[in-house]
């Protein structure tokens, strides 16, 4: 079977350790690097655990599977766009479990009318992951508050509107926050 778990593995900045330590369970970055270049073979149980740990579908990970891909024509820097010194490919987002979405109907702090964020969920016990970022918050009735986590202090998390001149707002025991993760934005 040929695989892309190379060109995957590259397109999402990550090192074979890296590869290796988020397979579950954990393996050594000599083991991934065999499955890259075959010279030990792909079981479905390998390719569906180096999937896990890329962020991506088993699917991708196989040529001639079905999932899209985008060929990278330029890399923007500095000093401009240059063509890649090597053939690269960015593998598009999916969904991941647990990941809920935002979308901007109107203008407000760094986000525009029409983006899209895509938050990932966290539990109680995770919260201080999400200190400096922008949250979702379920409040009572069916709404929700959406601002930067500032602080927590034991069960009480206090965030910060991204409106202008919004006053701090303080939120005790949710029981889920979704932190932003990645903003889609249409140009």
């Amino acid at each position: 079977m040929i695989t892309r778990i190379r060109e995957v593995r590259r397109a999402r900045g990550m090192t074979l350790d890296d590869v290796a330590q988020r397979c579950d369970p954990p393996t050594t970055p000599q083991t991934i690097g065999r499955l890259e270049t075959g010279t030990r073979t792909v079981s479905v149980g390998w390719l569906n655990r180096i999937a896990q740990a890329l962020g991506v579908q088993a699917q991708d990970l196989v040529e001639g599977g079905e999932s899209p891909e985008l060929k990278v024509a330029a890399v923007l820097g500095p000093g401009g766009a240059l063509a890649p010194r090597k053939s690269a490919i960015v593998v598009p987002p999916r969904a991941g479990k647990g990941q809920v979405a935002v979308v901007v109907g109107g203008s407000v702090g760094d986000y525009r009318a029409g983006d899209e964020l895509w938050c990932d969920t966290l539990e109680p016990a995770d919260y201080a992951h999400a200190l400096n970022r922008d949250v979702l918050i379920p409040r009572p009735a069916g709404r929700f508050l959406f601002g930067r986590l500032i602080n927590r202090d034991e069960e009480k998390l206090q965030i910060l509107p991204l409106e202008a001149g919004g006053r701090q707002q303080v939120v005790s025991s949710p029981p889920w926050l979704a932190v932003a993760s990645r903003l889609v934005r249409s140009l």
